[in-house]
């Protein structure tokens, strides 16, 4: 299905962050919408999702002039107060678009001109290393957060077929950490995945957050329940692993290989 991309004049970027983000000040989305169209992602129980005609995962609304408005809001936030944003929580700020349209670039040249005190970037994109120049200037005010749910790949491919690659994930990681910025891996949402998955993931970083279906769609589990996720479970005939529990098998295998403080669950692991 062809993806439909629409430019769109925001009227805010900088939002005030709630909920399960209630440690941020302010949540950044430098798109609206998402190419990756991940089976399992909360987003499309969501309002923006919701009351759209087109299905989610085949739409992306381009924010133009993203970069003078947030050079505007954060300004005028830092005069209020401390500033921690948490970029982003209702897209990945690097679609594959960004390759082109530089938004998220535009706004991160806007932060190392005046940064915020905190900024989580998250993302599951390898594209996130074209910006190591910026990011390295942001010192310890920041955090990469790289999502990889499993190192299984054809497990990816059944939940995440448009998402990139786990080697191309795991591969930026390491050029992240290397260039001295801090970073974490965040196996959100836990996934199957082999044994060794524990083992591939601390000889690269020291840092890891966990987090499933439960504990952070931000409805318990409700509501992945109604995308029928189980379903795909069913399909592979891995059911235990959609249990409320399972992350604790994972989790069990991490504590063999990192220590107390560099593992963290679910909001924990988000938290500035």
């Amino acid at each position: 299905m062809e993806e439909i991309f629409s430019n769109k004049q925001p009227k805010q970027l900088l939002n005030k962050a709630s909920g399960y983000l209630t440690g941020y000040s302010h949540t950044l989305n430098p798109y609206a919408g998402c190419s990756f169209a991940c089976s399992y992602c909360y987003v499309r129980q969501m309002p923006i999702s919701l009351f759209r005609k087109e299905e989610w995962g085949t739409w992306v609304d381009i924010k133009e002039g993203a970069a003078g408005l947030l050079r505007k809001e954060l300004i005028k936030a830092k005069n209020k107060g401390a500033v921690s944003i948490f970029m982003s929580s209702s897209t990945d700020p690097y679609q594959p678009i960004e390759f082109k349209k530089r938004v998220t670039r535009s706004l991160l040249e806007v932060m190392v001109e005046n940064k915020p005190d905190f900024l989580l970037l998250q993302t599951r994109s390898p594209l996130v290393t074209r910006d190591i120049d910026l990011l390295v200037s942001f010192k310890n005010r920041i955090r990469v957060s790289m999502t990889i749910e499993t190192d299984l790949e054809h497990i990816r491919k059944r939940f995440t077929p448009k998402a990139p690659s786990v080697n191309a994930r795991l591969n930026a990681l390491k050029q992240i950490i290397e260039a001295g910025i801090p970073a974490q891996v965040a196996i959100a949402p836990v996934l199957p995945s082999s044994d060794d998955f524990p083992h591939k993931l601390a000889s690269i970083v020291q840092r890891v957050c966990l987090d499933d279906y439960f504990m952070g769609d931000g409805s318990g589990g409700k509501r992945t329940k109604r995308l029928g996720i189980s379903s795909i479970y069913n399909e592979i005939g891995m059911e235990q692993w959609y249990h409320s529990d399972a992350y604790l098998n994972v989790y069990e295998g991490l504590k063999k290989h990192f220590a107390d403080d560099q593992l963290f669950i679910s909001q924990a692991g988000f938290l500035p």
